[in-house]
Formats: C-alpha cells, structure tokens, sequence
C-alpha cells in the first residue's frame, strides 16, 4: 500500500507540474520571478519597502519595487491596448510613442495656453484629461480606419503616425516647451497626503475596468473570433471591419491615459524625445505575455506581466551601470531568448526529447 501510495503521489505532483509547464503564464511568471531573484542577488534590499519622503517633503513608500510598478504604468496600459489590436487586426501599432507626444502636446495646449510657464493652469485638469484622451482616440480612429476600411496592413497604416505624430505634437503646443504648475504633477507622482504613488493606482484602475470589460461583454469573444479568421465570423454575423476600428479606437484611449500620466510626470512635454521607443517595448510586453502576435486568442494577464517584466530588467540593467546607448542591446538578447522559447519549435524539441528519454527508460525495464 505505501508503495502504490507513493506511486500515486509522485504521479499527482508530476501531473501538476506538467500542468503548471503548459499553462501560458508559466514563463512569463517564471522568467519575471528570475529576474527579480538576480536583482535580489545583486542587492539584497532591492525588494524592501520603506517610507520616506519625496522632493516635496511628504511621506511617501519608497522602494526598488515601488519604483517599478509606478514606472510601468505606461507601458501596461499600453498593452492592453496593443494585445486587442495585435488580436483583431494580426498587426501592432508602431505609432502608441508618437501618439503619446500627440497627447501631450494637447495636455499642455489646454493647460498652458500660449505661455512656457503659466502661473497658473488655464483649464482643469479633468477637461486636459479628457481633451487629451479625445485626441488619443482620434488618433486610434485614424489607424483603424485605414486598417479596417482600407485593409492596410496595421504596421503599414500606423507607420504614418509613427512618422508625423512627433512633429504633430510639437504643433499641437504651438512649438513651444511649456511647464504646467507644480499641481500637475500629482498624477504622475504623489497626491499630498497619500503615500502610494499615483501611477499605481491609475494602473489597478485601468486593469480592473479591462477584466470587468472582458468579463462582462462580448469585445474579448469577438475579437478573437475575428483575428482567428475574420471572414468565418463575419459568416455568423459580426462586423470585422468594426471589431478592428473599435480595437484601435481603445488603444487611442489608452494612449490617452498614458501620454497624461507621462506628461505629468515632469509637467511638461518635449514631443521629440518623450517615451523613445516605448511602441517596441509595448510590442515586445504582448510577445513576452505569451500572446500570438499572428492575432487570434490573447491573454491579456500574460501581456501586464510581459510589461512588468520589461521594467524590471531596464531597472536591473540600471541597477548594473549598464551604458544608457546599450541597454536596448542587452535587453535585445534577453528578450530573443525567452520569445524563442515559447515558440512552437523549441517547445516540440524538448516535448520529443521528454518522449524520447521516457521510451529509453521504459526499454531498459522491460530488458531488465
């Protein structure tokens, strides 16, 4: 009995780690979780938490970690977006960087005015907000228009925001480098008084409204069905053509989100040098989630810990004094590794050796 309970164990804990192997968020979770295990190596404290106190003075939790998760917050609400796109239209946005700059510029348009350093602000924040993610969604509505009615291909028709959407956003704030007031930066930093930095809590905000929209509507069912194959699900009666418009639109309103927050980070904006290349880094967050970047089925999980994982090895290739011009190289060879693991190839290759060491073992009991 002891001997066929312990078969029954081994064979129930092995059943689970085969299961935790192919469940997609296995290497994401695991190589995020290495990542953060080499930083601890390098510095033992890099996950403490403590309190402390900003350039204002306030009491504010500080930390690697906390660094981390509020420098992340644009690039996981960009994700998001990018992860609907990448799965309605079979193609990425390369424009989300320029798009941001759009934003900006419009932000400070609206809260500046014509002045580089206003005394104060000439429009409440909530209506440069909106403002702001108007101009974000249009911009969206753009890319999908020429994607969805035009069947451009999505980093053909996006390569023109990608091209223009800099020197647009420097129009936008009339060429000049405006600095909103210091009540601006709330968003992008700390609200007085509250500890956590607000970056954070407008990431839980827009993750939990993208679960509850996945959950509670049909855009998650019918985006797949369209990127899977657009031509079947419009036989059963969707609008492929308006499935992808609505994806890119959600991406402009993402972007919005993102180029505000951004923007509030320093109160001021120059077009040609914010977020550099934030859409490959974007791009690379779905890949790294486990998501086909063909289109079809998406995780949307894997693709915010895709994004956290980019910030944590930019963090640590910080953390190592890695030269600023070589950073994109490092994170280059990373990042190749880990997508060509997940790629069907390599996951055949170590699925037939598995099969092949288990045949040789069974063959040397059975001539045993």
């Amino acid at each position: 009995m002891s001997k066929n309970s312990n078969k029954l164990n081994t064979n129930y804990f092995r059943s689970i780690f085969k299961a935790l192997i192919r469940n997609k968020l296995f290497i994401p979770i695991a190589f995020l979780t290495f990542l953060l295990l080499i930083n601890v190596f390098i510095n033992p404290g890099f996950l403490r938490i403590s309190m402390g106190s900003d350039s204002n003075g306030n009491n504010v939790l500080i930390g690697n970690l906390i660094n981390i998760l509020s420098n992340a917050t644009e690039l996981v609400i960009l994700a998001i977006g990018m992860t609907l796109v990448t799965s309605a239209s079979r193609g990425q946005d390369i424009s989300v960087g320029a798009t941001v700059a759009i934003v900006g510029g419009v932000v400070m348009r609206v809260l500046c005015g014509s002045e580089t350093q206003p005394a104060m602000l000439h429009a409440p924040i909530i209506v440069a907000f909106i403002l702001g993610c108007l101009a974000g969604m249009a911009c969206g509505a753009f890319n999908g228009l020429l994607v969805a009615k035009f069947k451009i291909q999505p980093m053909v028709a996006t390569l023109i925001l990608f091209t223009a959407g800099r020197s647009i956003g420097s129009m936008a704030m009339g060429g000049l480098k405006p600095k909103a007031v210091p009540s601006f930066g709330y968003y992008g930093n700390f609200i007085p008084g509250f500890p956590v930095p607000t970056p954070i809590l407008i990431t839980i905000v827009v993750v939990a409204l993208t679960f509850l929209v996945l959950k509670k509507t049909n855009l998650g069912l019918y985006t797949r069905a369209v990127g899977i194959n657009d031509k079947a699900s419009s036989l059963n009666g969707l609008n492929p053509a308006m499935i992808k418009f609505l994806a890119f639109v959600i991406m402009g309103l993402c972007v919005g989100i993102a180029g505000f927050v951004q923007s509030s980070r320093v109160q001021t904006v120059n077009p040609y040098t914010i977020v550099p290349s934030i859409e490959m880094d974007v791009i690379l967050a779905v890949a790294l989630g486990a998501n086909s970047l063909g289109g079809g089925k998406f995780n949307m999980m894997g693709s915010i810990i895709g994004a956290y994982t980019i910030q944590t090895l930019t963090s640590m290739l910080t953390t190592l004094n890695v030269n600023t011009n070589a950073v994109p190289v490092f994170k280059a060879v990373i990042i190749i590794i880990l997508v060509a693991i997940q790629t069907p190839i390599v996951k055949s290759f170590f699925s037939n050796r598995v099969k092949f060491s288990k045949l040789a073992v069974g063959d040397g009991k059975e001539r045993g």
